[in-house]
């Protein structure tokens, strides 16, 4: 996301809780980012890569985007889920495991990805293939 539009999603979420008395997490796309460089274990470098349409353009008038480099940058994220995992501020923050939760009239109760049942079916289904190979080798 270009800074110009962190710039304007803060802006909005500032305007929406404005009448609560909140306020965005971060003053603008600088704040955000001095944020995101000095997090403790945040040591991750940045990499970068660019990308160019390498296709057979069409006859006639070519778009401007074909004749265009584009940069992507990002940071390892096997190494970014590292971090986080180690990261003692986050013991206990997140679920690591698939769960069902029930309300006391036995209703299923939603919170985030791993109380969903895409997260307990691949669970499941996972146990069940391992316990299936276990059993054809005994």
């Amino acid at each position: 996301m270009s800074a110009s539009d962190i710039d304007t999603l803060l802006n909005l979420w500032g305007a929406s809780t404005g009448t609560q008395g909140g306020a965005p997490p971060f003053q603008n796309h600088r704040d955000l980012y001095d944020t995101i460089d000095s997090t403790p274990l945040g040591d991750t470098p940045w990499e970068s890569f660019s990308l160019r349409f390498n296709g057979y353009p069409p006859e006639g008038q070519v778009s401007s985007w074909m004749d265009t480099d584009y940069d992507f940058w990002f940071r390892n994220p096997c190494q970014l889920v590292h971090n986080i995992i180690s990261n003692p501020d986050f013991k206990d923050g997140f679920d690591y495991a698939p769960y069902q939760e029930h309300d006391i009239n036995r209703s299923r109760c939603y919170l985030n990805l791993m109380s969903a049942n895409w997260a307990w079916r691949q669970a499941v289904h996972s146990f069940k293939t391992s316990l299936s190979a276990c059993t054809s080798y005994a």
